[in-house]
C-alpha cells in the first residue's frame, strides 16, 4: 500500500493572494453563519443535543477543509445521517453512537488509503436516486412530532412503531407549535424565493434569517413553545472536554454494521458533493484524499461530543455562489461557528424548536429528486430501472438504509448480469458459402469442420451459450473452430467451459481451435495452461489461419481462401 497523503490545501497555497482571500473570507463568513442553524437542527432531528452538532461542525468542518481533497467541500453534519443516527442512538445508546462514529472514520480513511475512492462511483444512479428521496421521507416523518409539538416521549425508529406512536399523539397535536412552524416555513420559503432578485438577501441565509426572527418573536411574546433552553438547558459557552467514549471488545462486535453504514453513506455522500463542486468550480478534487480527511474527522469530531460528518452538499454549493475558491473558506466557516459559540451561546436557549422543525423539513424537500418518480419520467427508463428505483425507496422508507443499499446493489448486479448475458450471442459461420459442401463434408455428408463466432462476454451468466456445443448438435465433426475476435472478455467460469468442450472433442478424436483472442482472453487462456494443453497450433491469429490449421488437421488442404 502506498499512501499518498497531499490536502488540496497546500496546493491552493502557492501563489496564495490578497483577493482570494477577501473571497474565502466572504464565503466562509457566509457558510458559517449558514451551518449554524441547520447544525442544530440535524442533531436535534438525530437524537441529539444541538451542541454535539456545532461542535461537529466546527472539528469536522476544520479537519475536512484543511486536510481534503477538494478545494471547495464544506463539512459537517448532514439530513442524509438524521434516520442512521436516530436509530443508532435508539438502539444502542449516544456513547456508543461516538465509537460507531469513530469505527466509521477509521474505515473511511483505509478507504481512501487503498485507493478505493473511485469505487464509489460504481452505485448505479438508480440506486443513488432511491435512497436520497428514501431518506428525505424519512427526515420529514422524523420532523412531524417537533413540527406539531406533539407529546411523545421517546419515538420509535422503526417506520410502523413511529407511525403508530405519531397516529397515537395526534390528539395532542399543539396549536401555538404548529402556527409557529408554519409560519416559519413560509418565512423560510419567501425569503429563500425573494433572495434570487435581492442581493442584500442573498448575504443572510434563509434558515439563519428565520431563525433569528422567530427566536425574536418568542423571546419578546414568550411563546408556550417548547425551546433549546427548555428541552436541552441551553448550548454551554465554553469548549467540551475532550475525551475519549468508554470501549469494550463486546461492543466493537456489535456496531460494526452500524459503523459500515455511517463510512458508505459518508463516502457517497462527500464524493458526490465533491463532483458536484468540480463541474462549478472547473477543478478535480482527489476522492481518495477525500475519504482520508472525512476519516480523519470522523475519528476527531466524537472525541469533543460530536458525531457522524460528511460532505455537505448544500453549504458547497453555497460556498462557491458566494465566492469560495480554496480551502481556507472551509476552514473560515469553522472559526466563524467557534466564535458564534462563545460569544452567543446564551441566546440559543429561545431558538423554538418547531422554526428548526421547519428548516429541516424545507432541506428534506430540497434533497429529494421528486422529478424521477413522476410517470412520465419513469416510463422513459427500463423496469430494471423503475425496480431498482422503486425497490430501494421503498426499503430505505420502511426499513433502512444498509437493506436498502445492499438489495439496490443486488438487483443491479442481476440485471446488469441478466443484460450482458442476452447480449452475448454465438453464431454459427456458414463456412460452406465459401468452400463448398463437399470440401468440409465427409462422404456420409456430415461436417468435418464447423466454425462458430462469439459476441460479448464469456462469463458465469452467458456460460449457457456454449451448450448447443456441448451437446454437438450440427454433428460430430473433427475439428470446431471459435472465433473469439469479438470476446472482450473470459472469466473462469467461461474457461471452464471451453475446456469442458475441449476434453468432449478429445474424446471422440476431434480438436478445438481458438482464433481472434483479444488481449485479456488471450491473457487468461496462457496464464492457465489451456493454450500448452489446446497446442501452440490450436491458438490462431485469425479465422483465416484457423481455417487452414483445421484441413491441415482434418487431413485436407483449403482450395479456396476464407473470405
Amino acid at each position: 500500500m502506498n499512501i499518498q497523503f497531499r490536502p488540496k490545501l497546500l496546493d491552493t497555497l502557492r501563489g496564495y493572494e490578497r483577493a482570494a482571500f477577501t473571497h474565502d473570507l466572504s464565503a466562509g463568513i457566509t457558510v458559517g453563519v449558514l451551518a449554524l442553524p441547520l447544525a442544530m437542527a440535524f442533531a436535534i432531528a438525530s437524537g441529539l443535543s444541538p451542541t454535539a452538532g456545532i461542535w461537529t461542525a466546527i472539528v469536522a468542518g476544520f479537519l475536512i477543509a484543511a486536510l481534503g481533497g477538494s478545494r471547495v467541500q464544506i463539512g459537517g453534519p448532514t439530513g442524509a445521517f438524521i434516520p442512521i443516527i436516530y436509530a443508532i442512538v435508539a438502539d444502542y445508546g449516544v456513547q456508543n453512537l461516538l465509537i460507531a462514529t469513530m469505527m466509521s472514520g477509521v474505515m473511511l480513511f483505509a478507504m481512501g488509503a487503498f485507493r478505493l475512492g473511485n469505487m464509489i462511483r460504481f452505485i448505479p444512479l438508480s440506486v443513488v436516486i432511491g435512497f436520497t428521496n428514501g431518506i428525505a421521507v424519512v427526515i420529514f416523518l422524523s420532523q412531524i412530532k417537533d413540527f406539531l409539538g406533539l407529546r411523545i416521549e421517546h419515538l420509535p425508529g422503526e417506520f410502523f412503531g413511529k407511525m403508530k406512536a405519531l397516529t397515537a399523539a395526534l390528539p395532542t397535536l399543539d396549536l401555538p407549535t404548529v402556527l409557529l412552524a408554519i409560519a416559519s416555513l413560509a418565512v423560510l420559503l419567501g425569503w429563500n424565493r425573494q433572495a434570487v432578485r435581492t442581493p442584500w438577501m442573498r448575504r443572510l441565509p434563509g434558515p439563519l434569517a428565520v431563525l433569528i426572527l422567530a427566536t425574536a418573536v418568542n423571546a419578546l411574546l414568550d411563546l408556550p413553545v417548547e425551546t433549546i433552553g427548555s428541552r436541552f438547558g441551553g448550548i454551554p459557552q465554553e469548549v467540551p472536554a475532550f475525551g475519549l467514549p468508554e470501549l469494550t471488545l463486546g461492543t466493537l462486535g456489535k456496531l460494526i454494521a452500524p459503523a459500515l453504514t455511517i463510512a458508505l453513506l459518508g463516502a457517497i455522500e462527500s464524493l458526490l458533493s465533491a463532483r458536484v463542486a468540480d463541474s462549478q468550480i472547473d477543478d478535480r478534487h482527489d476522492p481518495n484524499q477525500e475519504l482520508m480527511a472525512q476519516g480523519i474527522a470522523n475519528v476527531a469530531a466524537p472525541l469533543f461530543g460530536g458525531f457522524a460528518a460528511t460532505g455537505a452538499i448544500a453549504r458547497t454549493a453555497t460556498n462557491i455562489r458566494t465566492g469560495g475558491r480554496t480551502p481556507v473558506a472551509g476552514v473560515i466557516h469553522s472559526v466563524v461557528l467557534l466564535a458564534v459559540v462563545l460569544a452567543l451561546a446564551p441566546l440559543a436557549s429561545a431558538i423554538p424548536l418547531a422554526t428548526l422543525s421547519a428548516i429541516v423539513v424545507i432541506v428534506a424537500v430540497n434533497m429529494g429528486e421528486w422529478h424521477a418518480f413522476a410517470p412520465s419520467e419513469l416510463a422513459r427508463y427500463s423496469l430494471q430501472y423503475r425496480a431498482i428505483l422503486l425497490g430501494t425507496f421503498v426499503v430505505t422508507v420502511v426499513f433502512d438504509l444498509t437493506l436498502a443499499v445492499e438489495l439496490g446493489m443486488v438487483l443491479a448486479s442481476l440485471f446488469f448480469i441478466y443484460r450482458m448475458s442476452d447480449l452475448t450471442r454465438i453464431e454459427r459461420i456458414p463456412l460452406e458459402d465459401h468452400y463448398g459442401v463437399e470440401a468440409l463434408s465427409r462422404e456420409d455428408g456430415t461436417p468435418r469442420i464447423l466454425a462458430y463466432s462469439m459476441f460479448g462476454s464469456l462469463f458465469f451468466g452467458a456460460a449457457n451459450k456454449l451448450e448447443n456445443l456441448l451437446l454437438m448438435q450440427h454433428g460430430h465433426p473433427d475439428v470446431v473452430i471459435l472465433d473469439l475476435a469479438k470476446v472482450i472478455n473470459i472469466d473462469t467460469t467461461g474457461l471452464d467451459i471451453l475446456q469442458t468442450l475441449h476434453r468432449n472433442l478429445q474424446k471422440r478424436g476431434a480438436h478445438l481451435i481458438l482464433c481472434g483472442l483479444n488481449a485479456q482472453p488471450e491473457s487468461l487462456v496462457s496464464r492457465s495452461g489451456f493454450q500448452d494443453r489446446l497446442g501452440s497450433g490450436n491458438v490462431t491469429a485469425n479465422i483465416t489461419d484457423a481455417l487452414l490449421r483445421a484441413q491441415w488437421l482434418s487431413g485436407k488442404s483449403p482450395e479456396v481462401s476464407y473470405a
